[in-house]
């Protein structure tokens, strides 16, 4: 008889592509993924690794049995969500992923709703950017992810996956109190051609959808600085440094010294969670859907 939880390693294994991979995914140690694979070639009595420099490979068995195996775990998931459909209870475990601003600006809320509408429900946050989100959502490492993409440029959702809208989340340009444009009412994105960028990380989907914004309207930005959060690009902004975006989402308290000013095109991200289609009837997935679209709802 084939052990499931041994099967879940071989399928971390083939998605992440090695041991280190799966063990990071699993939330293990690599001698605990090690120890686990031994275990399965001596049930199936096949060798389903082999050497590969310093890494493993999956063997042709490997490889058959991991195509087995995400079959039978998705299964598994979908017996889940039918058993606790029927249960109709909001109980168990959720893995919830927010990328920086919805974490501090929505899952509070969420999480105190949960916790009091449904004490049965073990709710475990993460905080993660939506590209690498909706990779662990697709992967099974996460159940929900509430993730973002801006009104220009839309972020890549994959076939299998149910997507929420949330809230829209209106962008503002941060400045230094003593800016010429501080006390307008509106700007726009091209008023900022000769001056200094405080962006995001280099590859961050924000930073990339800045790069690509300001290029379309044939400015070169001069990015001085990059920070992973908004209130360090805001600290940078009062420090006289640059420039930023501030989403109004999770941006309270604004330091002092810093002014922020509309786009008069106005400047959006949409924000919405995602989650697997075989777990769509989990009562947990729609009792967190429900929660998180009521804290989005006090937002707006």
């Amino acid at each position: 008889m084939l052990n499931l939880e041994r099967l879940r390693t071989l399928d971390a294994l083939a998605r992440h592509g090695s041991v280190s991979g799966a063990a990071a995914g699993l939330h293990v140690t690599t001698s605990a993924v090690s120890q686990q694979m031994t275990k399965l070639e001596r049930e199936v009595g096949q060798q389903l690794l082999a050497k590969n420099g310093r890494g493993v490979r999956l063997t042709d068995a490997g490889r058959l049995l991991a195509e087995h195996a995400a079959r039978i775990l998705s299964q598994v998931e979908l017996a889940q969500a039918d058993l606790e459909e029927q249960r109709g209870k909001v109980v168990g475990e959720l893995r919830i992923s927010a990328f920086p601003t919805a974490m501090r600006g929505l899952m509070p809320a969420t999480l105190s709703a949960l916790r009091a509408e449904h004490p049965g429900l073990r709710v475990g946050c993460h905080e993660m950017e939506p590209t690498p989100a909706v990779a662990a959502v697709v992967r099974g490492d996460i159940d929900m992810a509430i993730v973002l993409d801006w009104y220009n440029k839309p972020l890549p959702i994959p076939d299998g996956l149910v997507k929420e809208p949330l809230l829209d989340d209106p962008a503002d340009i941060a400045m230094p109190a003593a800016h010429p444009l501080a006390d307008r009412a509106e700007v726009d994105l091209e008023e900022f051609a000769d001056d200094e960028w405080i962006t995001w990380a280099e590859g961050e989907f924000c930073h990339e959808w800045l790069m690509f914004t300001l290029r379309g309207k044939g400015i070169e930005p001069r990015v001085a600085h990059r920070a992973e959060e908004h209130h360090t690009q805001l600290a940078l902004v009062a420090a006289g440094l640059g420039v930023c975006v501030a989403p109004q989402l999770g941006r309270d308290p604004m330091p002092a010294g810093v002014r922020t000013v509309p786009v008069r095109n106005r400047v959006r991200r949409h924000v919405y969670v995602v989650w697997r289609a075989d777990a769509d009837r989990r009562p947990s997935i729609r009792a967190a859907a429900e929660a998180l679209r009521g804290a989005g709802a006090g937002l707006r």
